[in-house]
């Protein structure tokens, strides 16, 4: 789906990582939230408390997934879940494009 209707957009940006990662909420009739953003270059550690489905749109990452030591390259077209309450790492290699979804 490369565009969505019938959505509120939050105003306000979120920004983490002095500006490293930044998106936008987006918020569903139903009350479903996704975020859309821009990763720059660098590593990022991010913790969870809902489960999410992260697809990246364009862009290059190094994933290391909850509870493993192991890197995993992802690139744009492709996605990974994060369970609820863990913790994920990211190397990004290329500005990254991606769509983050909140799964109940």
């Amino acid at each position: 789906m490369s565009e969505f209707t019938n959505v509120t957009v939050v105003r306000e940006a979120n920004v983490y990582f002095n500006g490293g990662v930044t998106s936008r909420t987006v918020i569903f009739p139903d009350g479903t939230k996704k975020t859309l953003g821009i990763m720059l270059p660098g590593e990022y550690t991010f913790n969870t408390g809902a489960a999410e489905l992260m697809e990246i749109l364009s862009g290059e990452l190094d994933l290391k997934r909850p509870g493993s030591d192991l890197w995993d390259r992802i690139g744009g077209g492709e996605s990974f879940d994060v369970p609820a309450n863990s913790s994920f790492t990211m190397k990004v290699l290329a500005v990254t494009d991606y769509c983050c979804s909140f799964l109940a």
